[in-house]
């Protein structure tokens, strides 16, 4: 089984860098790595691996670069894994991902357990986070499988190829994307399974280098999910449950707003795009004119 680990990335050449040493320790190494990135100075120095790393420079956008990567891996890899840049596996991350792979025939997505996340608050630095997950190795959680009903978390998931085929990431999802990880995991549920097995374990470190500005995250996280309702790749409940949580989010922290999260310009993003929704304009790529 050939494995291709892809890492999209935007303007933070030292943060790819890491995670390109940091892969060095898989106890399966890659048999590649495809970073992704906007410009040539986003791109980490290039230096020797103990597996092949090509570099893709093309148009911005995380949907639009996982796509450079896939048309790049070709036919040549069994499993593509998806890797944010602030992703740290563990050393077996690789060897168990192949094991699964290998043990059930009918998955097509596995998402690795994470033991900690910080998107959900102010961010891990690297170190945090590599002592985080040394110590989730040493007190291994057991594995708890569930399989997924809407799609994966992208910061790690890894796909059966075979099962991709033409199916692309919707570059109409610009910028941050926002949901375009859901929404392309669930077009591949007629053709097998999305899978939480409660490992293998890693740490997203939540950086917030490299986002979008508040506003366009705030109208991205109104807009895509209503569009993709309409796309018909994710419920209506699950849209409205995603939306009314970010915006009562933002309404109640907007008031003493963290410092690392500009709730006010999310708030406004937030607004702008429920007027869009209610006027029947559900366009994601709006966001570049904000």
């Amino acid at each position: 089984m050939k494995i291709a680990v892809i890492i999209p990335t935007y303007g933070r050449p030292e943060v790819a860098a890491r995670l390109l040493a940091h892969l060095e320790g898989q106890s399966r190494r890659p048999d590649e790595v495809i970073v992704s990135a906007a410009a040539a100075d986003h791109l980490p120095p290039p230096r020797l691996h103990r597996f092949p790393v090509a570099r893709l420079v093309g148009p911005a956008g995380l949907a639009a670069q996982r796509n450079r990567a896939i048309e790049h891996a070709g036919r040549r890899f069994d499993v593509l894994a998806f890797f944010d840049d602030d992703f740290l596996p563990e050393d077996g991350y690789l060897a168990r991902i192949e094991e699964l792979f290998a043990e059930h025939e009918d998955w097509v997505v596995v998402m690795g357990r994470l033991v900690r996340d910080g998107a959900a608050g102010e961010g891990l630095d690297f170190d945090s986070g590599l002592l985080a997950l040394r110590a989730a190795e040493a007190n291994r959680p057991p594995p708890e499988l569930s399989f997924d009903d809407n799609g994966a978390y992208g910061c790690n998931m890894s796909i059966r190829a075979s099962a991709i085929g033409q199916l692309r990431f919707d570059e109409r999802l610009v910028l941050y994307g926002w949901q375009e990880d859901v929404d392309f995991t669930s077009q591949l549920r007629p053709r097998g399974r999305l899978v939480r097995p409660g490992e293998p374990l890693g740490v997203h470190l939540g950086l917030k280098s490299g986002k979008v500005s508040g506003v366009r995250f705030g109208y991205s996280q109104i807009v895509n999910p209503f569009y993709l309702v309409r796309k018909g790749t994710i419920s209506p409940r699950f849209a409205l449950r995603l939306a009314g949580r970010n915006l009562a989010a933002n309404l109640l922290r907007s008031v003493r707003p963290e410092p690392y999260v500009d709730r006010r310009g999310r708030l406004r993003g937030n607004l702008l795009a429920l007027a869009h929704v209610v006027s029947g304009r559900l366009e994601p790529e709006y966001v570049l004119n904000i």
